[in-house]
């Protein structure tokens, strides 16, 4: 049976979609059969993070509309045995969409995947119910700086009304010795801010952006301590632990 996963973010540029590029790769890596939707209407960004941009013919809302099948709209990876995109439509699209369109998407693509990641939007609006609709775990990526622990608080609230009840939070971007120096928030005042579990935390490396900027996800490169941590806070999630 496959899991469905939403990556969503309580603002903008927390690495929402770094993150759920990575962990796709990573499950892919694993073996597993994986599907990468972009959800984030209108500012898509992972073809760019897997360096796809140049094959995207199709894209989410013409499956769902039916301008194409879904096979159509899937984008292959060649580095990976099984790893696959669904980008996002670029501009801003006026077609309609459910929570129920994406039920029956995720239905459909549960028959070929193992994992369907959803990079879904940052903040709250409908495209937040959208991207959450089918989804088994919802991460939550923030940053350790005050307002983006407070709109993922926000956002958390939302999931909860939803009905969510596996939610993680990842804390990107974290400079160890600002936090040490008591500038931005600590680990303990994060915990004690959000109320959900927390999958791990990310520091601050320049070569996380070099990577993704060359459209190569950072945990390519097996063996680094940026892609150990990526594959415990990953496990962790899948698994259902906690930090």
């Amino acid at each position: 049976m496959s899991k469905i996963i939403s990556i969503v973010s309580g603002k903008g540029g927390t690495g929402k979609s770094l993150f759920a590029a990575n962990m796709g790769a990573l499950l892919a890596m694993g073996g597993h059969r994986v599907v990468l939707v972009d959800m984030d209407m209108g500012l898509r960004n992972l073809d760019i993070y897997l360096g796809l941009e140049n094959k995207i013919v199709y894209n989410v809302m013409d499956v769902i509309s039916g301008v194409c099948r879904i096979k159509q709209a899937l984008v292959k990876d060649k580095r990976f045995k099984s790893l696959y995109l669904v980008s996002a439509a670029p501009p801003k699209d006026e077609r309609d969409i459910t929570p129920l369109h994406m039920d029956v998407l995720c239905s459909k693509l549960s028959e070929e995947f193992d994992y369907i990641i959803i990079d879904g939007c940052s903040g709250i609006h409908e495209g937040l119910d959208l991207a959450v609709a089918p989804a088994d775990t919802v991460v939550i990526v923030t940053e350790a700086e005050i307002a983006s622990i407070r709109d993922a608080d926000i956002v958390d609230r939302e999931l909860v009304k939803l009905g969510k009840e596996s939610r993680y939070a990842v804390i990107n971007k974290v400079n160890p010795e600002l936090m040490a120096r008591g500038i931005v928030p600590s680990l303990a005042d994060i915990s004690s801010d959000l109320r959900l579990n927390i999958a791990g935390i990310i520091q601050y490396d320049d070569n996380v952006f070099i990577a993704t900027n060359k459209g190569v996800p950072i945990v390519l490169k097996l063996g680094t301590y940026i892609e150990r941590n990526f594959s415990k806070i990953v496990k962790r999630i899948v698994e259902g632990d906690r930090y």
